[in-house]
């Protein structure tokens, strides 16, 4: 593999190379103890955590959309009994430089299985943040101007284990681009109930092509920061999703391109919204993936979009 150059502004250019994650070799159903997030615990309790054969086939759904639309898709190296399937997490691209996620400590060698592709760029352009910032791929939205950011800045953020990017992060990305308006947004939390927890950033807030967006209210604490959303998009530009769609993962979404869309092929109000404002959408199957609270977003890591 030659070197190569990253190139991310916003959610929604055309997509070049990408990396999807993969739920190859994924491990077994963690212990109810073990989960870091609400809606997989709900799953290994209910006895329906989703089985790795399910998954491999609907991330080898997307990665055949990708490819019909002519992206390089990088996958994961294959490690034994890890989850691998949310590449959004462990790292993300904002202009060119790509800086690595503070994950949780379990997690880190996730990193490792894609350091074959960070190893072909520019060393300079490799963003490692100091130890206090915590920071994850799904909590930050390039935005032209702007960089979107979910935290969570409460005095109780340590109880929170859904809590995953801080303050620190917000100054740490103010520092490392002092061109853009980066502008936080605190995130509801809850380490037991799905629906009354926004994981990260695209759990509960997406920007779309054509000047649209997807969003929950609910999944924000403070009412001025969901409404500088609805004014920066204008009201009617704005598909307002449920607490079931947002627990369903609705604004999980992935756009190939100001015009194509890739949603779960459930989401019938949203993908309906959608077309009829012009979009492609490309169908396919992510309901399992959905249960451990991450979706389409979530399982990429785009490089380049032009």
């Amino acid at each position: 593999m030659d070197k190569f150059y990253l190139n991310i502004k916003n959610e929604t250019s055309r997509l070049k190379a990408v990396v999807l994650g993969t739920a190859k070799s994924n491990g077994p159903t963690p212990k109810v103890e073990d989960c870091y997030d609400p809606k997989s615990r709900e799953h290994v309790i209910a006895g329906t955590y989703p089985k790795e054969e399910d998954m491999i086939l609907e991330l080898d759904a997307f990665e055949n959309v990708l490819k019909k639309y002519d992206v390089i898709v990088f996958r994961p190296e294959i490690m034994e009994d890890v989850n691998q399937i949310f590449a959004r997490d462990i790292g993300f691209v904002i202009e060119n430089r790509f800086i690595k996620s503070n994950i949780l400590p379990d997690r880190e060698e996730e990193f490792q299985s894609i350091e074959y592709i960070v190893n072909h760029l520019d060393p300079n352009d490799i963003i490692i943040p100091p130890e206090e910032v915590h920071v994850e791929g799904g909590d930050v939205m390039p935005w032209n101007e702007y960089i979107f950011v979910g935290t969570y800045t409460g005095e109780d953020y340590k109880q929170f284990i859904t809590a995953r990017t801080n303050k620190e992060a917000i100054e740490f990305l103010k520092n490392l681009f002092p061109d853009k308006k980066v502008v936080k947004f605190e995130l509801r939390k809850s380490n037991i109930n799905a629906k009354e927890n926004a994981l990260h950033l695209d759990c509960c807030f997406q920007p779309l092509g054509k000047g649209k967006a997807i969003i929950h209210k609910n999944g924000f604490l403070i009412e001025e920061e969901y409404q500088f959303l609805i004014d920066l998009f204008g009201k009617e530009n704005v598909f307002e999703i449920t607490k079931e769609e947002m627990y369903q993962m609705n604004s999980n979404v992935f756009s190939i391109s100001e015009e194509v869309v890739v949603s779960e092929q459930n989401f019938t109000r949203l993908n309906t919204w959608l077309r009829s404002h012009g979009f492609v959408v490309e169908e396919i199957p992510f309901a399992e993936i959905s249960k451990q609270e991450g979706l389409l977003r979530c399982s990429t890591l785009p490089l380049i979009r032009d």
